[in-house]
């Protein structure tokens, strides 16, 4: 199924930029796809999250997204510090979505209905190259929209979609048992961004358990794996002629939207909160460099 998918806004007033969420072909997932991993090297960033139950996060390692969300109608209000993101103290990262609005927040449509958490690492890691991978477990209910992605460090000079986006995994709520990765550049973004889907067997949610989403990513190649299982690999060679805009740094994008064109909105059969719940997030380097 071809999911309608329109911009997301970067909401960090430092950045003032503008990104779009991604767009996803829905390919079934097939057999796995031969691609050797880039040879690791050393961790470049790992965050497993552990701390006292209540804090927020490392602010070293993540900056937190406030605001709402015009571009892709989302309903959430992200807000700052600790009150939609926070260590549970059991080595997690709880992403918590509410249906409130504790402080009269004003969002596109009016009163904000939801809140939520969207955090980056932009100015405090960007990488190029290697493997990269998030355990999570991700919410259910329609309207729900938990994502892990990626987005080109020079999004601020060059703008997007040209800053490239890598959506390592979206999940919408209508689709429990399936997860989407997306490649998005010039000439291939929003809707018609490159990308496939992966779908556990026997009707399984992914909600139910915690899995691992992943890229190895490396001089024109990005291959995703859901748990160690392939799903798609992506090369230059896929873009029908348009440019690959990944050989270059990118930052880690973490959040949970609420409601947008793509998921819908919650209806009477979404309960709340739903939490986005982080295991860990690592970043392995690459002795892989750009192609000369």
């Amino acid at each position: 199924m071809t999911s309608p998918r329109l911009t997301r806004r970067l909401l960090v007033s430092a950045l003032s930029l503008l990104a779009l969420v991604s767009a996803s072909s829905g390919l079934a997932a097939g057999v796995p796809l031969p691609s050797p991993r880039p040879s690791v090297t050393a961790g470049a960033f790992t965050d497993d999250f552990d701390g006292p139950a209540g804090s927020a996060v490392d602010d070293g390692k993540w900056q937190i997204e406030t605001g709402d969300n015009v571009n892709n109608h989302e309903r959430q209000y992200y807000t700052a510090g600790n009150n939609n993101a926070a260590l549970d103290g059991q080595g997690h990262l709880v992403i918590t979505a509410r249906r409130e609005n504790p402080n009269n927040y004003q969002c596109w449509y009016g009163t904000c209905e939801y809140t939520s958490a969207r955090l980056n690492t932009s100015g405090r890691f960007t990488q190029t190259y290697g493997h990269v991978e998030a355990r999570m477990k991700v919410p259910r209910g329609q309207g729900m929209w938990p994502a892990f992605w990626m987005l080109g460090d020079d999004i601020g000079q060059v703008g997007w979609p040209a800053s490239g986006e890598i959506d390592v995994m979206e999940n919408v709520g209508f689709e429990p048992s399936t997860v989407h990765g997306t490649l998005h550049g010039p000439g291939y973004s929003g809707s018609g961004g490159i990308g496939a889907a992966y779908t556990l067997p026997g009707g399984q949610a992914f909600a139910d358990d915690f899995h691992t989403f992943a890229v190895d990513w490396a001089p024109d190649s990005v291959t995703w794996s859901v748990d160690g299982n392939v799903y798609q690999r992506r090369t230059p060679g896929d873009l029908n002629g348009n440019t690959w805009v990944f050989n270059k740094p990118f930052f880690l994008v973490l959040n949970l939207a609420v409601g947008g064109y793509w998921p819908g909105d919650p209806d009477g059969s979404t309960s709340f909160p739903q939490q986005l719940v982080v295991d860990h997030v690592r970043v392995t380097t690459s002795d892989l460099r750009p192609p000369a």
